[in-house]
């Protein structure tokens, strides 16, 4: 598998207090790569370690098949960027700012643009430093696709926006990939807002990555089991497990990989499944940063 993105021991102290971590994330080329985590998780910080913003203490990262932050203008020139807070000039018309921006990008693509500014109704000479929160968040989204780029980064692009927004943008974002064939690393702690767009989770807490895995195992391989007559000692479950809680003379796991034919393992060992509960996406998020939190205990 070829990655549009990929850190190896990736650490970095930001201030006192926190620091990433030997970041190991693997972002594979044409994917949409959803980056999870809650607020203060470390998403942003590790945006701008890839993008060379920030300087890491530790560890390689290679973007786009070049090294980072050694060879960021090349980088930078195939990717397209939607920051958490606004960077455009206030002062600009949204039509002066276009221009702006445009001529850093030969790859400008001003037909789409101008196709943008209509889906998205925005009007040119309206100052940005006037638009409403949702009207500069289109407005950032159609700056960083119009370049084209072979990599779109997105930190958290529909924070605070209304529903109507959040779908424009990312019908925007799906529309640029089914177009483009390009790579999409989105960040967000709204788990749901995800889960019709990306084929690929990053889930990160505390400056770490805690599961790196396809959508497709997000959501169909945690469960959550109630296990009777359950072992010490599981051997070579062909499962993961998470996490485990006794009550009574059952206990509760929490496991990542799961298949029906994996009851037979179970009784091989002694147990019993007393039942098998499916989480949706979010109760899956909550309980894999529970697990992650407990092991780090």
């Amino acid at each position: 598998m070829t990655f549009a993105i990929e850190t190896k021991d990736l650490s970095c102290r930001v201030g006192r207090a926190f620091q990433v971590s030997q970041l190991d994330m693997h972002v594979p080329q044409r994917s949409v790569y959803g980056f999870l985590g809650p607020n203060g998780a470390g998403k942003t910080t590790t945006i701008r370690l890839l993008l060379g913003l920030l300087k890491p203490n530790a560890g390689r990262i290679t973007v786009l098949g070049r090294a980072m932050p050694d060879e960021y203008a090349a980088v930078l020139a195939r990717t397209g960027y939607v920051p958490e807070r606004p960077h455009v000039y206030p002062s600009l018309s949204i039509a002066e700012a276009m221009r702006l921006h445009s001529s850093f990008y030969p790859t400008w693509d001003q037909r789409w643009a101008t196709d943008l500014m209509a889906q998205f109704q925005l009007d040119v000479t309206r100052r940005v430093g006037a638009l409403s929160k949702g009207e500069a968040g289109k407005l950032l989204m159609l700056l960083a696709l119009a370049q084209r780029p072979d990599l779109l980064v997105l930190d958290e692009p529909t924070d605070g926006l209304d529903p109507v927004v959040r779908r424009d943008i990312l019908a925007a974002v799906l529309q640029f990939v089914t177009d483009h064939e390009a790579t999409v690393l989105i960040s967000s702690h709204l788990v749901h807002e995800l889960e019709r767009i990306c084929d690929w989770i990053g889930l990160m807490d505390a400056g770490k990555l805690v599961a790196e895995m396809p959508m497709q195992d997000f959501k169909n391989g945690i469960k959550r089991l109630r296990v009777a007559a359950a072992p010490d000692n599981l051997g070579t479950a062909p499962f993961t497990l998470l996490s485990r809680e006794r009550n009574g003379s059952v206990e509760q796991w929490l496991v990542r990989g799961w298949a029906p034919g994996m009851h037979e393992y179970l009784a091989s060992v002694g147990a019993s499944v007393r039942e098998v509960v499916d989480l949706d996406l979010e109760e899956g998020f909550v309980e894999l940063l529970r697990s992650a939190r407990q092991r780090a205990r």
